[in-house]
């Protein structure tokens, strides 16, 4: 047990802990923005691998043009191929009125599918793209060193922060979520509002697939979300559909990620429990928070 402390309290164990957080966070504030506009996004781990896959590609494909500067390029190609991603979900959810829930399986779906075949034809490989040469940099110190969508993670809380509760647009976007018939009386564009949100949404979690990819690993490789969207969403809920909320529920589970990543090579719990260890909290955290009060109009379609 000394020797489990021992090992949380070191700078590689902190550098384990933030690597795990980010991809939660970025992706649990994308589904922020989506579900408050009042459009489940069940999609999350979907757009994750999506952008993964966008920002690994994008960076091969350029690396030979713009080399040091093609991880960038291939940052905006993840984050584009996320939006574009939650962009058709939006389109079934918001201009077809499709069951919600429905649509983002969907999209997980072809996440398990789409991402091998598009590797074939390129590559040659289902499972996993080439390493590229150049991955995005990292900044920091000693084992405190990271590449620019972790820092951009943190900021995105504040930033999220600010437009929710201080802007006309997060006014517009709270008041869609909770009674978008109101809203819409008050001059508010109900559907535009959602798009917006659920394609940045996308931007976001894509964003978090391009940290898995090219800021973490430096190629795609499959199933690279682990199941992260998943646990985002749960983060969401446990959350309270809030900012600081968010962060502290992605704070829980990527402390559990990490923990159980310190705990593998250990003897103190059987290996199969400490893989399971950060998905059994997370349907325990959901289980307790099951009077969480979500936005009103959430999963409903809008008829006007």
């Amino acid at each position: 047990m000394d020797g489990l402390f021992a090992q949380l309290i070191t700078a590689a164990f902190l550098a384990t802990f933030i690597r795990s957080l980010v991809p939660l966070l970025l992706t649990a504030l994308g589904g922020l923005f989506s579900e408050r506009s009042g459009v489940v996004n069940i999609a999350l781990d979907g757009l994750i691998i999506f952008g993964a896959l966008g920002g690994a590609v994008t960076t091969l494909v350029l690396q030979p043009v713009l080399g040091d500067a093609a991880p960038w390029a291939g940052w905006v190609g993840g984050a584009l191929v996320g939006g574009l991603i939650a962009w058709i979900h939006a389109v079934i959810s918001i201009k077809y009125r499709a069951d919600q829930v429905i649509s983002g399986t969907a999209i997980n779906l072809l996440a398990t599918g789409v991402p091998a075949v598009i590797l074939t034809a390129m590559y040659g490989s289902s499972t996993e793209s080439p390493k590229v040469a150049n991955a995005l940099p990292l900044w920091g110190v000693g084992e405190l060193r990271f590449s620019p969508p972790v820092y951009f993670a943190f900021l995105a809380v504040a930033v999220t922060w600010y437009v929710l509760y201080r802007t006309p647009f997060g006014l517009r976007l709270r008041a869609t979520g909770e009674q978008p018939g109101a809203a819409a009386s008050m001059g508010i564009n109900v559907k535009r509002m959602r798009y917006t949100a659920v394609i940045l949404s996308g931007v976001l979690a894509g964003t978090a697939g391009v940290f898995l990819s090219i800021g973490n690993l430096d190629s795609y490789v499959r199933n690279i979300s682990a199941g992260g969207g998943f646990i985002a969403l749960a983060a969401l809920i446990f959350g309270q559909w809030k900012p600081l909320g968010v962060l502290g529920a992605t704070m829980l589970f990527g402390f559990l990620q990490a923990l159980s990543i310190a705990l593998g090579g250990g003897d103190l719990l059987p290996p199969t429990l400490v893989q399971a260890l950060p998905y059994l909290i997370t349907i325990l955290a959901l289980i307790f928070t099951g009077r969480s009060r979500a936005p009103k109009a959430l999963g409903k379609p809008y008829e006007g």
